[in-house]
């Protein structure tokens, strides 16, 4: 059994893939399993640290605001599309897969289209309930298609039926348990833990709403706060300071630059407020979350909005777009939420009700059966 995997570019698009590709090289040890991806992307160290073989190709995005510098990215873009055919064939014709399977990126385009013209079996899976164009593309000609989030059946044209599997969760997620987890961190049963934070290099704009609701709050004993400022966010401290909050005092705040220790602090939290992203609302999902959702608008397609309303809608987060949000609205937001135990259990529910817990072993099962007998 011989099975190419293309994916890059970020965690979103990798992580959901090596979940997948160990979840069939537990089941089958002898099957042979290669990643595409692209040169100097995060790919090069996720993919190898995994244990798995990676090819890489010259491949580059669009850009879609106007500049100089943009206008040479997107020649060299396409000179890259160009020329990664022939190198993409060759990959192919090298491995001789019995099944290729994308999960997004810029790499997926030239793999899944080239796999489909050779006649392989191929599959795709989007993450986002907003598909970006490499995907959309793809779904009129791969033989399956596999969604995280029923909402964006309707953005595409598939060759068959899509089938959603939903988005593999680490397992140390699905394993966390919220007493045990408030016991190691020494939260009391009738405090409030909230959980806050913009990613690993940090939203200036989640920084500064935390700053200001952390300094607004922070005198309420039932309130701990964790809020992870990310790297370029280390001036979360000193900023708290001028508005009059200790860190190194204030026993129910706590600041990080990042959070090792997720599955922890997640299972552990009340409240969770931070970007919209597809692994992120999985794991709000996994664990039954009430969330402040501020999707980030420096995505493609504004992707992480649809995402955020894929909960909205179904009464498990609120959502307030960067654009909209003020000091007010965030601060109204918050209260209503920390107020309404109630609605903290609804939505609680709600999102718990979203979760697929089996997602790697669908997507699993859906690439396997694609194989030709």
């Amino acid at each position: 059994m011989k099975i190419l995997f293309a994916a890059g570019g970020t965690g979103g698009h990798i992580n959901p893939a090596l979940a997948v590709a160990g979840e069939i090289r537990e089941r089958y040890p002898d099957a042979e399993l290669l990643f595409v991806g692209a040169k100097g992307k995060m790919e090069t160290k996720l993919v190898p640290d995994a244990g798995f073989k990676l090819k890489t190709i010259r491949i580059a995005g669009f850009q879609r605001k106007i500049s100089l510098e943009n206008i040479i990215r997107n020649i060299l873009a396409v000179f890259y599309l160009l020329t990664s055919s022939s190198a993409v064939k060759k990959i192919i014709r090298d491995f001789s897969p019995d099944v290729v399977v994308g999960f997004g990126g810029y790499v997926s385009g030239p793999v899944l289209r080239m796999a489909a013209k050779m006649g392989i079996p191929t599959a795709i899976h989007e993450q986002n309930a907003f598909p970006g164009v490499t995907n959309k593309t793809l779904a009129k000609a791969v033989d399956r298609v596999m969604l995280t989030a029923k909402d964006a059946e309707k953005y595409l044209q598939c060759k068959n039926p899509p089938v959603v599997t939903g988005l593999p969760v680490r397992g140390e997620m699905l394993k966390a348990d919220r007493d045990f987890a408030r016991a190691e961190m020494g939260i009391r049963d009738d405090e409030i833990l909230v959980l806050s934070m913009g990613g690993s290099l940090g939203a200036a704009t989640i920084n500064n709403a935390m700053t200001k609701l952390i300094a607004a709050h922070h005198k309420d004993e039932k309130l701990r706060f964790l809020h992870a400022m990310g790297q370029y966010g280390l001036w979360v401290p000193e900023k708290l300071r001028e508005m009059g909050v200790d860190t190194e005092k204030a026993h129910n705040v706590e600041i990080r630059e990042y959070i090792s220790d997720m599955d922890r602090c997640m299972s552990a939290a009340d409240v969770v407020i931070c970007r919209a992203g597809a692994s992120s609302l999985s794991e709000l999902q996994a664990l039954g979350k009430a969330s402040i959702l501020i999707p980030s608008p420096n995505v493609a397609e504004n992707h992480q909005y649809h995402n955020a309303m894929a909960l909205v809608n179904r009464g498990a987060a609120y959502v307030i777009e960067e654009k909209a949000l003020t000091d007010e609205k965030m601060d109204a937001l918050f209260c209503s939420l920390i107020k309404d135990k109630a609605k903290r259990e609804e939505m609680e529910q709600n999102a718990k009700a979203m979760a697929v817990f089996d997602a790697k072993e669908q997507i699993a099962d859906i690439v396997i059966s694609l194989i030709k007998k």
